[in-house]
């Protein structure tokens, strides 16, 4: 049975001794990954700077990205970026990558938000462009939108074929994806086309057990060696009408993506998910949420 793993997400701090104390804080409590979200609006650290200075605080705490928008970089830059993110720190990056979509992103920075289909395509060759440059020799690649032309790049990642690969989605065909080609399948809702945010009526026990089914069909003989996730909304004793706002929190209650209750019950819970539907990656979406979701780090990581 897989072991439980416990992430958080981390946005930035006011200097970079909260930074560090934040990331110690997190591996003190026996939390596996530091996480950092990437988007161009809003109060939030560069992904690869902080991931860096995280790193550089800790010892056992991996970091990682939930996620990197794969319109925002070249896949070439990201896999030196990558490359060298794990060789600073000694092999615990763990590269969550998605196909941006938060359309206040792409307004902001000029940037054109395609359709999603044709977001997908192009992570799926850019999932091809990182895992060949993170090979060895030099590697020539030519799709639709990436063509890249003997290249061969160094440094190489500590971690090998290549640091462990999250992707993240709701939507079938990212699923479909994920399951063919990630490490880490992180679910939760699919997001609206328009890219204002998450689709709500995505929401519920069905929607969810559905995806884990879809992954489990997708990933055929490689499902046993996929680690299945979530993002935890909310966490605790709080009313569901305060949780998150883009969804029907009544509906999400019914899923790992919002555990209500006492720290018992919080434990009972996560244990529930990991041996009855094989979700065993936890990320605590919200910084007002590591306390109460702490203890059952404490409890449960080995």
């Amino acid at each position: 049975m897989r072991r439980i793993r416990f992430g958080a997400v981390l946005r930035g701090a006011g200097s970079a001794r909260e930074w560090t104390e934040r990331a110690r804080r997190l591996e003190g409590a026996g939390f596996d990954v530091l996480l950092v979200p990437d988007h161009l609006v809003g109060p939030r650290f560069a992904p690869v700077a902080a991931l860096t200075a995280a790193a550089c605080a800790t010892t056992r705490l991996r970091v990682g990205t939930l996620v990197f928008a794969n319109d925002f970089r070249h896949p070439a830059v990201l896999a030196k970026e990558a490359a060298t993110i794990d060789l600073l720190s000694d092999g615990r990056l763990e590269l969550g990558l998605g196909t941006g979509w938060l359309a206040g992103d792409y307004r902001g920075a000029g940037l054109a938000l395609d359709p999603p289909g044709v977001r997908v395509d192009r992570l799926a060759e850019a999932i091809a462009v990182l895992k060949g440059l993170w090979g060895e020799g030099p590697f020539d690649f030519t799709g639709t939108h990436y063509r890249v032309a003997g290249l061969e790049q160094w440094p190489r990642p500590v971690q090998r074929p290549h640091p462990p690969l999250l992707l993240g989605g709701g939507g079938p065909r990212m699923l479909r994806l994920a399951a063919a080609q990630a490490d880490v399948v992180n679910i939760g809702l699919r997001v609206r086309a328009d890219g204002s945010g998450p689709d709500e009526r995505d929401g519920g026990l069905a929607a969810f057990l559905g995806k884990v089914a879809a992954v489990r069909e997708a990933a055929g003989d490689r499902y046993p060696a996929v680690e299945l996730g979530t993002s935890v909304m909310q966490v605790g004793a709080r009313k569901p009408e305060e949780a998150w706002s883009a969804a029907d929190s009544s509906r999400l209650e019914e899923t790992p993506q919002v555990l209500l209750g006492t720290p018992r019950d919080l434990v009972d819970k996560v244990r529930y998910w990991r041996d009855e539907h094989d979700i065993s990656y936890f990320v605590v979406h919200h910084e007002r949420d590591l306390p109460a979701f702490t203890p059952v780090v404490e409890e449960l990581a080995t």
